[in-house]
């Protein structure tokens, strides 16, 4: 394991090394500046990513080029001369500009590209869009090229990003910080359990990912580690088209998706469909040492559980794209989502004696039904003035989601005839509506001006309850109601000056949280209001690099399971406990960043550190109680003072031939946290836990996609999680590696795809715990074991790789400042 985590990083670094390698030499030569934009020429909308290139008259090797940003734009330096210039975008007619004699600065207006009818119609495509594009201010993951995620859902989709991290239980983190907003299609998740909704989701709906490490202020202050925007496929191309995946795994697993939309000149029709039925085995064990004052050993539990979770699931989608006129569109969504699942928790407690011979054996058996729905109408108005860039945006989503558990523990032990019989209910409801409105105003040369308004309004009701051989029991039941209103006003403007640019914003936000537990009418409101400024200053360094300085400030609201006071019993000696007196946690990010592109190789670094205060810890506590004399240990999420947080990144895409594209993602983090947790135990007696501690730890992941012969490809990825301490134990370092293989057949309409998802089965969560006078104890957690995947997919009037013609609302980029 230590020589594969030595290769993985020596190929890393080996890739950073040979990119400086490839930096041009030599002194500086004075250079003019040309610009100007491409765009389509029926619609005038801008090309994003269509090729600039620049050559010598009657010389076929190209002397400079470039690519359009978002607003179609390019800036491209050359040396004064006569050239040949060539404007090219996939599945479009190449614009040419023969013997232009550049002496001085000058820009060649709008340039119109026309749709290529031969080419749409055409399976071989002549350049195929890159899965990472890395940004200045963000990465944007690509998920059709990738091999991995066919057949599976959105937990698979994001845990191939650089940067991000999904950990066994499907919680996400970015660069190691688990405080992560996740939005869809620009808007929260409506889902209670986030985990499960990515879970449910297939990876075939998805069109990208967008990682934005430090937001702006024009997006929602939440989430202190950045957003991750999930962007659903809604179809662009002209006429019908369509993907269909069929899937088959081994353990069971089963899914169909597929996704299709009919485009004309008025309107868009839309939908995704997909069904899945997955089981998913999973296992753990926690052996624990209990101590006396002494730290003598007085008595061990080894606990092993084995998981059998089933799910049968549906999430679909329908909507419609109407044009009111070239400069207006309406987009109305409809999305559902329900799945039905059984999960049968099988719990073993070994008891073993301080003398370390056996003394008992203890069976728990939770059997787990769940039924979640869930229903979501999304509308977008957008309305697009004269100057280009100028437009407002008007969303209103409006959702409900219901989640039903219900599960049956039964408990035997060895050591006792008596069989107990636990029934526990947990049924949540939620209703969120969302308002936002977003207004973009360009003035002047370089400057823009924006605000806008987002109102969140929540209601979250939990009734949880737990009955002990049919009678209730009062310590485990109870109703928490929890409802959030933050209202939100931002305020942007930006201007850029030569190579300078510069962004500056200003969010308030006015939260109104009431968490009421009704079972004991204890009822609790808090109201706070709060700014978050955002600075953002960048300079290009030249046409194909940049560096960057961005300040945000962030907020993380506690909720759910974290609040709530009760949890369930799966384990009786080990239990998660909520805290409702959790404040919010705020959050100060700076971000230093680094971009440079050469022919092959693109390399993006950053340096940030963060500063938390009021984070959230966990901490492992004596309840008093006891289990057939083992104490019950009780975990909580408590508000500890601060956390500083500091590390460096970077992320390379290096193509070294037309057949092997490579990209890794290097993050090293270090963690600081300052404070102590002070309670009084069931004794009456005030115990201080020091908390403070400092801990490094490091992420890895490269990727690589390889065309053999008789195009079959092949991609592979390897991902490796180092140790990090903390103030009650450590983590250990996790290696886990993905393998997949594709086929093109029936003339490029179809594809056969096998993947392999942990290789070695070796993907879990390693804990270790000390608790001085208490308990010592050691954990494996493995949430799904090792899985074969076979898929078929099937296009129709949809080639492959095809790069599709934007759309007239690009929600996603809404504004997007660029200067």
């Amino acid at each position: 394991m230590k020589k594969i985590k030595s290769v993985l990083i020596l190929v890393l670094f080996f890739t950073t090394l040979l990119s400086f390698a490839q930096a041009p030499q030599g002194p500086a030569v004075p250079k003019i500046k040309i610009t100007g934009k491409v765009v389509e020429k029926i619609s005038k909308q801008p090309l994003e990513y269509a090729t600039i290139t620049f050559l010598i008259p009657n010389n076929p090797k190209p002397v400079a080029g470039g690519i359009t940003n978002p607003n179609g734009e390019f800036d491209i330096e050359v040396k004064p001369g006569i050239y040949d210039i060539k404007i090219e975008f996939i599945s479009f007619k190449i614009s040419e500009i023969k013997q232009k004699n550049l002496q001085k600065s000058t820009s060649l207006g709008m340039i119109s590209l026309e749709e290529d009818a031969n080419q749409l119609n055409e399976v071989v495509i002549r350049s195929e869009k890159t899965t990472v594009e890395i940004k200045l201010d963000k990465k944007v993951y690509n998920v059709g090229s990738d091999l991995m995620v066919k057949g599976g859902t959105v937990s698979d989709v994001l845990d191939n990003i650089p940067s991000v991290s999904v950990d066994v239980e499907g919680n996400v983190s970015l660069r190691g910080n688990d405080n992560v907003r996740v939005l869809i299609d620009g808007r929260p998740s409506n889902a209670i359990n986030i985990a499960e909704a990515l879970r449910l989701i297939p990876a075939d709906a998805i069109e990208k990912v967008e990682v934005i490490t430090n937001p702006s202020a024009r997006y929602d202050a939440e989430g202190g580690g950045g957003l991750l925007n999930i962007i659903l496929k809604k179809g662009k191309n002209q006429g019908l088209n369509g993907t269909f995946i069929a899937s088959a795994g081994y353990p069971e697993n089963y899914g169909l998706s597929g996704t299709i939309n009919y485009k004309s000149k008025n309107f868009n029709l839309f939908t995704t469909q997909g069904i899945n039925d997955r089981s998913n085995p999973g296992n753990a064990i926690t052996n624990t040492n209990y101590l006396n004052d002494n730290n003598d050993i007085t008595n061990s539990v080894n606990e092993s559980r084995k998981n059998e979770r089933l799910n049968k699931g549906y999430n679909g989608n329908f909507g419609i794209e109407w044009y009111l006129t070239e400069s207006t569109a309406w987009t109305n969504t409809f999305n559902y989502r329900k799945s039905n699942g059984d999960n049968v928790d099988n719990v073993f407690q070994n008891n073993i004696n301080g003398d370390g011979s056996f003394d008992y054996r203890r069976n728990r058996i939770n059997e787990e039904s769940s039924n979640s729905e869930s229903v979501e109408f999304a509308t977008n108005f957008t309305k697009k003035f004269n100057k280009d860039g100028h437009k407002l945006t008007i969303d209103g989503s409006f959702s409900t989601s219901d989640d039903l558990n219900y599960a049956i523990i039964t408990d035997r032990a060895t050591n006792t005839t008596l069989v107990k019989f636990d029934n526990t209910i947990n049924n949540q409801t939620q209703n969120r509506n969302l308002l936002q409105l977003d207004y973009v105003l360009p003035f002047g040369k370089g400057s823009q001006f924006e605000a806008g308004y987002r109102g969140d309004f929540t209601e979250l009701l939990t009734d949880y309850k737990v009955e002990n051989d049919g009678v209730i029991n009062r310590n485990f039941t109870n109703t928490l109601e929890y409802k959030e209103k933050v209202n939100a006003v931002y305020t942007q403007y930006g201007v850029k000056i030569n190579k300078f640019s510069a962004l500056f914003g200003l969010r308030f936000e006015d939260s109104n949280i009431e968490i009421n537990q009704l079972a004991t009418n204890d009822f609790n409101t808090k109201k706070y209001n709060n700014f978050f400024p955002s600075a953002f200053f960048t300079y290009e360094i030249s046409d194909k690099s940049s560096t960057s300085v961005s300040y945000s400030r962030r907020i993380q609201r506690p909720r759910g399971r974290m609040l709530n006071p009760f949890s369930n019993l799966s384990s009786n000696i080990n239990i998660f406990v909520g805290n409702p007196d959790l404040d919010p946690a705020f959050t100060d990010a700076l971000d230093f960043g680094y971009i440079k592109r050469w022919e092959k190789l693109t390399f993006n670094t950053s340096l940030y550190v963060n500063k938390t205060t009021d984070v959230f810890q966990f901490a492992r506590r004596e309840s008093g109680d006891f289990v057939n004399g083992i104490p019950v240990t009780i975990s909580s999420p408590i508000n500890l003072a601060t956390e500083y947080r500091a590390g460096f990144e970077f992320t390379l895409n290096y193509s070294p031939y037309k057949w092997w594209k490579l990209n890794g993602n290097f993050n090293f983090f270090r963690n600081e946290t300052q404070g102590n947790y002070v309670y009084t135990d069931f004794n009456n007696n005030e115990i201080v836990q020091d908390f403070n501690n400092t801990a490094s730890s490091w992420f890895t992941r490269i990727t690589s996609k390889i065309t053999l012969p008789y195009k079959i490809d092949w991609q592979t990825n390897a991902t490796y999680n180092g140790p990090q301490n903390n103030a009650q134990g450590r983590s250990l370092g996790v290696f886990a590696a993905n393998l997949a293989f594709s086929k093109d057949i029936l003339k490029d309409k179809g594809t056969l795809s096998f993947n392999i998802s942990d290789v070695f089965n070796s993907r879990k969560r390693l804990m270790e715990t000390y608790l001085p006078q208490f308990a010592n104890s050691y954990s494996e957690m493995q949430w799904r074991e090792r899985q074969f995947t076979l898929s078929f997919t099937y296009r129709i009037n949809k080639p492959k790789n095809e790069r599709e013609q934007p759309r007239r609302n690009q929600g996603d980029n809404e504004g997007d400042y660029q200067g």
